[in-house]
């Protein structure tokens, strides 16, 4: 395996950890790498980096960004996004993926790609329910910031520096992993 086959690797695993805070931010990410030739992506995807899918990624980005910020629409958004992220970090680590086969290739889009997406926009999806739930919705447009930052930063830094974004993907789960623990009840041993 080349070095450029572990970067991309890297690539799609991070922007699909992006694609669990917002679903259509990385794709718009990934469509002005493209464009910008700073990511060659599979020759069947190329067509993400055309200007339509620019301009079609970038009102979704928008159009996704501020339906978050918007009461009970936010929460509408997440019950219909956990497909929808797993569908796109599927797509997003297949299209980034090169020089594997193609078996290969869609056994890691699915499992790394759209398992990384939908557990981390499940975490999330979690996250603004409890918000909802213990403030009446008043902290989900900070919910929504984080998220959208977290994403931004996470599509920055797998496009420019895939090695750190690997990196900040296993910190996402680790964290992930940690409140799990402190919140799962703990059983009672049995006497």
């Amino acid at each position: 395996m080349t070095t450029e086959t572990v970067l991309s690797i890297f690539l799609g695993i991070g922007l699909a950890a992006s694609v669990g805070f917002r679903v259509f931010l990385p794709l718009f990410a990934l469509s002005l790498a493209a464009y910008f030739n700073v990511w060659e992506l599979n020759e069947s995807w190329a067509w993400i980096g055309s200007t339509t899918a620019i301009i079609t990624l970038g009102v979704a980005t928008l159009v996704e960004i501020i339906a978050y910020y918007i009461p009970l629409i936010d929460n509408v958004l997440d019950s219909i996004a956990i497909p929808l992220a797993t569908i796109a970090g599927t797509a997003v680590m297949v299209s980034t993926v090169t020089d594997l086969s193609p078996v290969i290739t869609w056994a890691l889009a699915i499992i790394a790609g759209g398992g990384t997406a939908a557990a981390i926009k499940s975490t999330t999806s979690t996250t603004r329910l409890g918000s909802t739930v213990s403030t009446a919705g008043i902290a989900n447009p900070l919910v929504s910031t984080i998220e959208t930052g977290t994403s931004v930063v996470m599509s920055i830094v797998s496009i420019f520096l895939p090695i750190l974004a690997i990196v900040l993907v296993l910190l996402l789960f680790y964290l992930i992993f940690k409140v799990y623990k402190k919140l799962k009840p703990k059983r009672r041993k049995s006497t």
